[in-house]
């Protein structure tokens, strides 16, 4: 595991439970408007010359906070490029942590063996665009046919799971937003304002964000069909 950061505490990242946060680095996606660049590119590192934290330097901070933390909350970059994913939410799982799992969705044979296995608890999975457009914005078309078996999975996994999207200006407009809710089966699906904060493409440091009061009109619109779609502001 390449882990490039650590959150000690945290009680936004899921929803009623007190959690570390671990960021891994690396992805295999590629998206514009990411704010995540140091962590996607490595470029942290490189540039400042910090040190990716040991993993065993980890799991002694973990070991010292088993009865006052809830879980472990996986996120990058992208988890499931780490080839020891597996490995690494086996040993949390032993500490008696639960583990959330935050993914793109690209790669459904290391979810379904995450799930098969019991290491995983909850899996929030991003959900960028509809799929007819994935492409358009540079993700190659495998990948796109990854996210599609992935949501399939994770839907019938019996797992507590949502979708995420970065609501993002000349990516979603209202009838996109209708679309993706069309492509969605079930779940909760939270939306979040896009914000020009180091991206990977610098046109977007230029954009502004649609604002709540705009996405609280579309959202009004688009859960007649999907009821559970919050607006998350931090």
């Amino acid at each position: 595991m390449q882990i490039g950061g650590l959150v000690k505490s945290s009680l936004l990242d899921w929803p009623g439970k007190l959690t570390a946060v671990v960021f891994t680095v690396g992805c295999n996606f590629r998206c514009p408007f990411c704010h995540n660049r140091d962590l996607v590119t490595g470029e942290l590192f490189k540039k400042s010359g910090l040190k990716k934290i040991r993993k065993e330097e980890l799991f002694e901070f973990l070991e010292k906070k088993r009865k006052l933390l809830d879980g472990v909350v996986i996120t990058g970059g992208e988890p499931t490029i780490q080839k020891d994913l597996g490995e690494f939410c086996d040993r949390v799982k032993k500490l008696g942590f639960l583990v959330k799992l935050d993914t793109n969705g690209s790669n459904p044979e290391t979810i379904e063996q995450l799930i098969r296995s019991k290491w995983i608890d909850y899996v929030a999975m991003d959900y960028k665009t509809i799929f007819d457009d994935y492409a358009k914005i540079g993700w190659k078309e495998k990948l796109v046919f990854g996210v599609k078996e992935s949501m399939k999975k994770i839907i019938e996994s019996g797992l507590g799971f949502e979708w995420r999207t970065t609501v993002v200006p000349g990516i979603h407009n209202l009838e996109i937003l209708k679309k993706m809710g069309e492509e969605i089966e079930k779940g909760v699906w939270y939306w979040q304002d896009f914000r020009p904060e180091n991206c990977l493409d610098e046109k977007y440091l230029k954009k502004k964000g649609f604002g709540k009061e705009k996405l609280e009109k579309w959202r009004k619109v688009v859960q007649k069909n999907l009821p559970n779609v919050k607006i998350e502001i931090r």
